[in-house]
């Protein structure tokens, strides 16, 4: 299989960490990116091709993974479109671009699927939601499943429209943990232990609760009522977090999420 990035930055170094010498040969890998530094960077420690811009290398691809920015992905449209002389499988992994709008700027071209992978990709443990167009094939779907499994789980969806909140549950959702996590870390501190104590402690509970879940047969609900009982320590802080809205504030957040991956959307999609 050879691949084609347009991008070179982290979501694509960590596709091709995962793709390199398991389902493609380095020499079957080539990126495109405007920086020297990241083409560097990728040609030394993984073998692959590098360009500036799109070149006929790109234009030979099996697949051309699209791992730009949203608001970078009309301009790349616009100069792969002379390139896709043959049927390509395009994977976009921009948040808001919408299949039809990524079609019609290629001129109604049809074997495109949209993704959405997370960061947990660059350790190999991202989880990614995808959907396929209506012109991409058996074979095709089977290459983009195999593409994105190389860095973790994946998703199939049949409508698009559940990109958004795809996009606001695992695509930002790193961010949710992170933020929970410094919080835990914030309170390790003011409560007396180092920095160091307070990191180890809220990273390894984090870790460890997340891999029971995945593990339990129970819910997190059920995980959770039997850590929580009455009148304990963990009832105590439950009943604080209840008192103070935080899981109404987080169903919140990520669904302003979901409401901006579709803002962008109607933004990066709209005719100039």
């Amino acid at each position: 299989m050879k691949i084609s990035f347009i991008g070179g930055g982290n979501m694509a170094t960590a596709l091709i960490a995962g793709l390199a010498g398991s389902i493609a040969q380095a020499e079957d890998i080539h990126v495109v990116d405007p920086s020297p530094e990241a083409l560097d960077k990728l040609g030394a420690q993984y073998g692959v091709g590098t360009a500036p811009a799109i070149d006929a290398a790109v234009a030979g691809a099996d697949v051309i993974v699209l791992a730009v920015k949203p608001q970078q992905m009309r301009e790349v449209a616009a100069s792969l479109k002379p390139h896709l002389t043959g049927q390509p499988l395009l994977l976009s992994i921009a948040a808001g671009i919408r299949g039809a709008d990524l079609s019609r700027w290629l001129d109604g071209y049809g074997a495109i699927v949209r993704t959405m992978p997370n960061t947990p990709a660059l350790v190999g443990m991202g989880i990614t939601g995808m959907v396929a167009m209506a012109g991409v094939s058996a074979e095709q779907k089977e290459a983009a499943d195999s593409i994105l499994r190389a860095v973790g789980k994946t998703v199939w969806l049949d409508d698009e429209s559940l990109i958004d909140p795809v996009t606001a549950v695992s695509g930002s959702g790193p961010a949710y943990v992170f933020y929970f996590l410094e919080a835990m870390q914030q309170a390790a501190v003011e409560m007396g232990l180092s920095d160091q104590q307070g990191r180890a402690l809220a990273q390894a509970t984090f870790a460890g609760a997340a891999q029971l879940a995945a593990q339990s047969s129970d819910t997190v609900e059920v995980l959770r009522q039997r850590v929580t009982s009455k009148g304990g320590t963990t009832h105590a802080a439950i009943t604080s977090l209840e008192a103070a809205g935080v899981k109404e504030a987080i169903v919140a957040a990520m669904k302003a999420a979901a409401a901006r991956g579709r803002e962008l959307g109607d933004e990066l999609g709209k005719d100039a």
